[in-house]
């Protein structure tokens, strides 16, 4: 088996690609830096630009599926020009990978999308399952709409299309938890605001695992990447406080601060989302890290 991922040098697809080649999966991956492309048996690199509607569609030959995980960060604050990234960044280049499908003569099976459960209303009652109609009335509620429409499209082309709904990311090397170690590091770490949001994580093993399970199962539909159990704000800044055996005594972050610093952006960390694994379980998935404090031990 020969998939094509891209955003394989980001944190997600780094994982995920270790995790194929460990599978005896081969990776074709596309890079926006010709310095980045190698051509190993089993990780071959291949150019494009998304922005110049550039792509060698040669990294479309004998695959059996596209994963796409290619999109701006939005750990930035958003200007009005990087919202603008945000979703071309997602849209633009989902759209390339269909004209370069449709365009090549190659017949691919599969295409897997990157999502995010912020698609989800804010609540800190409501137990969200896939099934859930009602969109979050906020920017990344529409980068999820667009980005999930982007990816239907290749449905067109008679391609399974799974799209992975992904929480809170816990990752050693990258993502939140980097950043939510350093204050807790020197007794500082704090809450979000009330603290009583929720937060869907899941650790980074289980969230390229998914993929993997998605990609060799052929699942087709939505799918929440969230560990089972989820934990409040407030719980997830006590638990790393405790790994690291520091103590958390300082107030919670005002929501208003919050907002003065982070401006748009702070609707993400302040959002409560309570999500359901239960779809992928049902499937057959089972998760190496269930629980936070098991989670957190292998990664502090």
């Amino acid at each position: 088996m020969r998939v094509l991922i891209t955003g394989a040098t980001g944190l997600v697809g780094s994982h995920l690609s270790n995790l194929c080649r460990e599978k005896g999966i081969s990776v074709n991956y596309l890079t926006t830096s010709k310095n980045k492309i190698q051509k190993q048996v089993d990780y071959r690199g291949f150019f494009w630009d998304p922005e110049k509607g550039e792509i060698d569609r040669e990294s479309l030959r004998d695959i059996d599926a596209i994963i796409h995980l290619a999109g701006a960060s939005v750990a930035k604050r958003w200007t009005e020009s990087y919202k603008k990234e945000i979703l071309d960044s997602r849209i633009k280049s989902a759209a390339l990978l269909y004209s370069a499908v449709q365009d090549s003569g190659f017949s691919v099976p599969q295409f897997i999308s990157a999502s995010g459960i912020s698609v989800y209303p804010s609540s800190l009652q409501k137990f969200y399952t896939e099934d859930e109609q009602a969109v979050d009335d906020t920017f990344l509620g529409e980068v999820v709409v667009r980005w999930e429409a982007a990816a239907d499209e290749f449905e067109d082309l008679d391609m399974k299309v799974s799209k992975i709904r992904t929480g809170l990311v816990l990752a050693e090397e990258g993502g939140a938890l980097p950043k939510m170690k350093i204050p807790a590091k020197y007794n500082a770490g704090a809450a979000f605001g009330s603290g009583k949001q929720w937060q869907s994580w899941i650790h980074i093993n289980d969230l390229s695992g998914i993929y993997l399970y998605v990609l060799q199962n052929k699942l087709e539909g939505v799918y929440n990447a969230v560990a089972p159990n989820p934990v409040t704000n407030e719980e997830l800044m006590e638990k790393i406080a405790e790994q690291l055996e520091k103590s958390q005594w300082l107030p919670n972050i005002p929501s208003g601060v919050l907002k003065f610093a982070l401006g748009e952006m702070s609707n993400a960390v302040l959002a409560s989302q309570l999500v359901s694994a239960e779809k992928i379980q049902k499937k057959g998935y089972t998760f190496q890290y269930s629980n936070l404090p098991k989670a957190l031990e292998d990664l502090l």
